[in-house]
């Protein structure tokens, strides 16, 4: 009997084995890699890691351009700083700045990304995932964290465990696309289902779309009509010229805090192109958000357009930039933000290698 159950044991040990081992190597023939989720113990991660000298890091925090937008290698080539990754895709970035201002530990360079339909909003939606990495990182345990660790090594070796597109929920959510039976109910809206190949996270938590992506214009096309739709949805009406001052002095209570504390602020606006754009400037005239965001806060800022190199970058989607483009944009954004008092980050030595 015993004989029996550990043939059985060893039996179940071998087809486990060799299911995953197919399913891997299947995974990688599709020319998938590693992608890390990005949850909120990896936020954590990185939260953690704010407290170095300013000349050794900067922080950077906002939505997901971004995160596509910074190309973290190119950065660390051209600088050698640490590039502190907080931003929070489809998300505002006024919590976490909140956060690190109410931070008196936190006095190092912060660059804030803006993406205008998200940083003037107060939808709760686009705090929810900020404010769960928060209570994260302030609650967190011991045990989540060895936790943490113990899934990182594992996570760096298997593309199967790609939380956010492989496990059983996420498989369940494409459901509605391949079964026309189960598409929602007139009235009804899920989140929004992106390709797989639209969003990889590495482990610094950079973003990006994979070739594959890029060449399928059926995928592309998945994420053009993503935006066209949430661009259809109700919306609060936009804010007067009294409310957006209210809400711009409540953004500088929050700079000035980490100003007051030997900390350096600059704002930055990532690119986007196409119809997305075009609303952008329809909602958000520049001379009315921007503009006034920089005059109010008394912080600098580098616009997109502002520079010959990055005001022609095309985003494949309308919102972010490809892998090869972040480069360019990097090396671009780098050299701006040199010109800035305080803000040389360009190492002349490193520059020579790239």
């Amino acid at each position: 009997m015993e004989k029996s159950i550990a043939k059985s044991a060893w039996l179940m040990l071998v087809v486990v084995i060799v299911a995953v081992t197919a399913y891997e190597i299947k995974l990688r023939n599709d020319g998938l890699a590693v992608s890390y989720d990005d949850s909120p113990a990896l936020w954590t991660d990185k939260r953690n890691n704010v407290y170095g000298s300013k000349q050794d890091q900067v922080v950077f925090i906002g939505s997901s351009r971004i995160k596509y937008d910074l190309d973290i290698a190119t950065w660390k080539s051209m600088t050698g700083i640490e590039a502190v990754q907080l931003a929070c895709v489809g998300s505002t970035p006024l919590p976490i700045l909140k956060d690190l201002a109410a931070d008196q530990n936190f006095a190092g360079r912060l660059v804030i990304d803006v993406t205008e339909p998200l940083f003037f909003s107060s939808a709760p939606f686009f705090y929810e995932r900020p404010n769960n990495n928060l209570k994260y990182f302030h609650d967190h345990t011991i045990a989540q964290d060895a936790s943490f660790e113990l899934h990182r090594a594992l996570e760096s070796q298997l593309v199967l465990l790609d939380e956010e597109n492989l496990s059983m929920n996420a498989q369940l959510g494409l459901l509605p696309f391949m079964v026309p039976q189960l598409q929602n109910r007139p009235g009804v809206m899920g989140p929004p289902v992106f390709p797989m190949e639209f969003a990889r996270t590495t482990f610094d938590r950079q973003t990006y779309m994979t070739a594959n992506f890029l060449a399928d214009t059926a995928q592309v096309g998945i994420v053009k009509s993503i935006w066209a739709g949430l661009a259809k949805m109700p919306s609060p009406p936009p804010m007067n010229d009294a409310q957006i001052l209210a809400f711009l002095q409540d953004v500088k209570k929050n700079t000035d805090q980490i100003k007051a504390r030997g900390g350096q602020i600059i704002f930055v606006r990532t690119p986007s192109s196409g119809p997305f754009r075009d609303m952008e400037r329809m909602g958000f005239a520049r001379e009315r958000y921007w503009d006034q965001l920089l005059k109010v806060t008394g912080c600098a800022g580098i616009h997109f357009e502002d520079d010959a190199a990055t005001k022609g970058l095309v985003c494949p989607e309308f919102s972010h930039l490809s892998i090869e483009d972040a480069r360019i944009y990097t090396k671009a954004f780098v050299n701006s933000l040199s010109k800035h008092p305080d803000w040389n980050v360009r190492s002349e030595k490193l520059l020579t290698k790239i």
